[in-house]
């Protein structure tokens, strides 16, 4: 009830602020007006955009909540640790999305629309374009949340260092397979997203040493 009341207050907000969200979300288009095609699509649009900024604002609260629930199963030691994961997860998340916002979906967009720009006259639907920008935008910051989401598993006793660094090339192929199923069907977005995914893993698995090394020197 808890998170989705953060979803529903800050859905007022986003609703409230959805003309600068969707000017926001326009500057790539370089000056191009998003269509619409139906009397609901102006609204409906709109919306979807405001609830997608909702959640992710909410996910800070909603990730709170998740641990809330899973915390009387662990150790405090093991508390502690998530609750600087989950502080350490909302600024990736925020890294996630103004990469998304600032690299790859302007380079998409201007890829996208002048492709073939002498045979077609490119118009961009509002509900296409809006649906496709958000989207990115927030499954490119959850996927920015990879090294938490794997330090946390080592920390938990879930993984090891040893384990990671031994399936390496196949961790490597699962995030490239994550960066195709992004939205975006150009391969210049796909390689956009899929570079920084597969550095996240990296880094992720260099994290994992460090982690486990402390936790050695650490007393029982």
């Amino acid at each position: 009830m808890i998170a989705l009341g953060s979803i529903v207050l800050w859905l007022v907000v986003t609703f409230a602020f959805r003309k600068t969200i969707l000017a926001w979300l326009a500057e790539p288009l370089d000056g191009r007006e998003p269509v619409t095609l139906s009397p609901a699509e102006p609204f409906l649009t709109s919306f979807n955009v405001a609830l997608y900024a909702a959640l992710a604002l909410s996910l800070p609260v909603i990730a709170w909540q998740l641990w809330a629930f899973l915390a009387p199963a662990f150790e405090p030691r093991s508390q502690t640790t998530v609750v600087r994961l989950v502080a350490v997860a909302t600024v990736l998340l925020a890294a996630g999305m103004a990469f998304a916002y600032w690299v790859v979906l302007p380079a998409a967009v201007e890829f996208l629309l002048e492709f073939d720009s002498d045979v077609y006259n490119a118009q961009v639907r509002a509900r296409e374009y809006y649906g496709f920008a958000a989207a990115m935008l927030f499954v490119m910051g959850l996927l920015f949340e990879l090294p938490i989401f794997v330090v946390g598993l080592v920390r938990l006793g879930v993984l090891s260092a040893a384990r990671l660094r031994r399936n390496r090339r196949i961790g490597y192929g699962i995030c490239v397979v994550a960066a195709v199923l992004l939205p975006g069907v150009d391969f210049v977005s796909m390689a956009l997203q899929a570079l920084p995914i597969v550095a996240l893993f990296e880094l992720s698995i260099w994290a994992s040493v460090f982690f486990e090394r402390r936790t050695a020197r650490e007393p029982a």
